[in-house]
């Protein structure tokens, strides 16, 4: 065996021992849902971990296809903030791609690398209970802000692990599409972190990870930042080292940490074989938040 490999395998021994019967969430989006390289490499690990003793627990994202197959059907996408204004055509696509397309892709790659994948909805087993979210928006500060409806985007209300408990511990690796049902079992497109965030919650997960496109959080000199608490955050925030999307993101991780996660990852799903990286090896490759 080439010595480096030896060494790599060392190094991620005590890594596996403490991770070994723990809950893993790791939320996958971005560029790595997309490149045939990366989506073959993310399976394989996911694989990988629950082999090795791991219960991970897959929460996925689709904007880019959504995009896609509304644009082939010549239907507009808007956002507010950065939410997906969702009307009940619009609704029924975004079901469908992240339901079906998007989440039966990943089920067939994870078990086409040995593992025992199953697909969730939110909906399934009353996995996601979600309520209609407004948005306040407020495009300029003279003016008081704006109360959107943005229709059937939704916030989660109460989570039920059950079916997730029940698929991990006979082997299964869960892998699940960000919608909800309302009391009126109307269906909700919810953000992918945030469901992400409080399934871990739920779950009692020690590690919550974030696959972006980025490297993590970055300081103002562009450098990356290997560890954050919440005095680093409160910090940033104020510089705007820490500003647009990644800022709904870290708050999400603080809310996993203050109620039982133990520290959540953020790093660049571009990266082949990130999640074992940042995992098994002392450095890790992206940013470490914690409390």
């Amino acid at each position: 065996m080439n010595p480096n490999v030896a060494d790599i395998l060392i190094e991620a021994l005590p890594y596996i021992r403490r991770f070994y019967g723990m809950t893993i969430v790791v939320k996958y989006g971005g560029h790595a849902m997309v490149d045939e390289q990366l989506k073959a490499d993310f399976a394989r690990d996911v694989t990988l971990l629950k082999f090795t003793g791991l219960n991970p627990v897959v929460v996925h994202g689709g904007g880019p296809q959504i995009n896609r197959v509304l644009d082939q059907m010549g239907m507009q996408s808007r956002f507010v903030k950065g939410m997906r204004l969702t009307d009940e055509a619009t609704m029924d696509v975004v079901e469908m791609v992240l339901g079906g397309k998007v989440n039966k892709g990943i089920v067939a790659q994870v078990n086409q690398q040995g593992g025992k994948a199953v697909g969730l909805s939110g909906k399934d087993g009353g996995l996601i209970r979600a309520k209609k979210l407004h948005i306040v928006y407020q495009e300029d500060e003279t003016k008081p802000p704006e109360i959107i409806d943005p229709g059937l985007v939704g916030e989660v209300e109460q989570i039920d692990p059950n079916i997730i408990n029940t698929l991990s511990r006979q082997g299964f690796i869960p892998v699940i599409a960000p919608v909800g049902a309302g009391d009126s079992g109307e269906t909700y497109n919810i953000n992918a972190d945030l469901v992400a965030s409080r399934i871990a919650m739920a779950l009692s997960a020690k590690r919550l990870i974030f696959l972006t496109d980025v490297d993590g959080v970055l300081n103002l000199s562009g450098d990356l930042i290997s560890s954050i608490d919440m005095e680093d955050i409160d910090r940033m925030i104020k510089e705007k080292a820490i500003s647009g999307g990644m800022i709904p993101k870290i708050e999400w991780a603080l809310e996993a940490l203050k109620n039982g996660v133990e520290k959540v990852h953020i790093i660049n799903g571009n990266r082949r074989h990130a999640l074992l990286l940042e995992l098994f090896t002392d450095k890790g490759i992206g940013t470490e938040v914690t409390i």
